[in-house]
């Protein structure tokens, strides 16, 4: 039997896995009370329970959500012993993904709503064979969907392997796609499993595959001649009523600790400013802002953060700009400017799969000088641009981050 574990936020499993999800494996669910045809060579015995523990605590489920795990006498030894959580009363699921093999031949998937970062919508996970109405969730909440189903049903492909009979199925899950002028990304959590269950004369076992690849870090993109610095804020609160937006610009990630990860959805501080100027009249504009998947900042796909240095209407997660002024403490306030991106992954635009798990941020920004006629302010919902426009080249620049990964995990197995 092979297991693996994994936390993060875009799943793909068993050629490509980025999720939240811990494996378990057991044997008995009292749900539906079918008796389908068995296999052949049905074991008589349930295997032995193989499990990785969970990178977080998965008990705590409230108790209204709760499910119950095995039979309504199982004892906490025997609950824990099927990787399910007992109250003292009653063994219920965890806040993860079972996989069982039950032995009247019955695959039970159980998908619980926090197996993903960010959450999984349960009502979007399905099996590839959804035509047939056996094959749909017997039982699903708002924390958990329940499949259960012959192994012989809703598309199982069936092989011999050695003393084994192994069905394997598939499921996952649809996802939002935000489609640009120029790229695609999503937020969503992408699910996909690919599960099976393997019954010899003695034996039944569930298996669950994954594999998982960082690529190399690249190198940052160099800036212009004038002299801007994009960083990443990475301060934490660490005391009652601190400002979270606030903390996270106290201290910025270093060049040596790139590339950096993120889950999905989870912000990301940038802050731009001029260096080496001293002129507090002087205003920093940021022109356009926008994402690429490398550190070529003309390279596709792209997907636009500030247009105008407002944020860029057509995503649905608003990039927000944070105010930059004489309260944040800096010499020259006006040199400065900060927002905040949700997390996200660039998919295809033609299959809506996602595509590349890395993440580059850069900024076209110009140097602006106030006048009677001219505020230097960028106001959003208006097209006023004449301050930038007269910009010449050598107030202009553009400035791009280091590299950003989706979150990742590496798989381990056990056997």
């Amino acid at each position: 039997m092979e297991l693996f574990n994994c936390l993060f936020g875009v799943v793909v499993v068993v050629v490509v896995l980025a999720c939240d999800v811990t494996a378990q494996h057991h044997w008995m669910l009292p749900l539906q009370k079918s008796q389908p045809s068995p296999p052949s060579q049905l074991p008589q015995q349930p295997s032995k329970v193989h499990a990785l523990a969970a990178p977080f605590d998965k008990c705590q489920v409230e108790v209204g959500e709760r499910i119950q795990c095995g039979t309504e006498d199982v004892t906490a030894e025997q609950c824990g012993n099927i990787n399910c959580c007992f109250d003292g009363q009653m063994c219920y699921y965890g806040k993860a993904v079972t996989v069982q093999c039950t032995r009247d031949g019955q695959f039970v998937v159980v998908v619980a709503h926090d197996a993903t970062v960010p959450h999984i919508d349960v009502d979007s996970v399905s099996l590839l064979e959804t035509n047939d109405p056996s094959c749909t969730p017997v039982d699903f909440t708002s924390a958990f969907a329940i499949f259960q189903f012959p192994v012989t049903a809703c598309g199982t492909t069936i092989e011999e392997e050695g003393d084994y009979v192994v069905y394997e199925n598939h499921m996952s899950s649809s996802y939002e796609v935000g489609l640009g002028p120029r790229g695609s990304i999503t937020r969503d959590s992408h699910f996909e499993l690919l599960f099976q269950c393997r019954y010899s004369g003695t034996a039944v076992e569930a298996l669950i595959m994954e594999v998982n690849a960082v690529p190399p870090p690249i190198p940052v993109a160099a800036v212009g001649p004038l002299r801007v610095e994009l960083k990443l804020g990475n301060g934490q609160c660490h005391s009652k009523g601190c400002m979270e937006e606030e903390a996270a610009y106290s201290s910025f990630y270093t060049p040596a600790d790139y590339p950096i990860t993120k889950v999905l959805r989870e912000p990301i501080y940038v802050e731009v400013n001029i260096l080496e100027r001293s002129d507090p009249n002087i205003i920093l504009n940021l022109e356009h802002c926008w994402a690429t998947s490398t550190s070529n900042p003309h390279s596709l796909p792209q997907w636009d953060l500030l247009v105008n240095g407002c944020p860029f209407h057509e995503d649905r997660y608003l990039t927000t700009v944070v105010p930059v002024d004489s309260s944040s403490g800096l010499h020259y306030p006006t040199h400065y400017k900060r927002f905040i991106v949700k997390m996200f992954t660039f998919v295809d635009q033609n299959t809506f799969t996602v595509q590349k798990d890395t993440v580059f941020i850069h900024c076209a920004t110009a140097v602006c000088y106030p006048s009677s006629t001219n505020s230097c302010e960028q106001p959003c919902h208006r097209q006023r641009r004449a301050a930038l426009t007269k910009a010449s080249s050598g107030q202009r620049a553009v400035v791009s981050s280091g590299e950003v990964i989706l979150t990742k995990q590496r798989s381990t197995k056990s056997r």
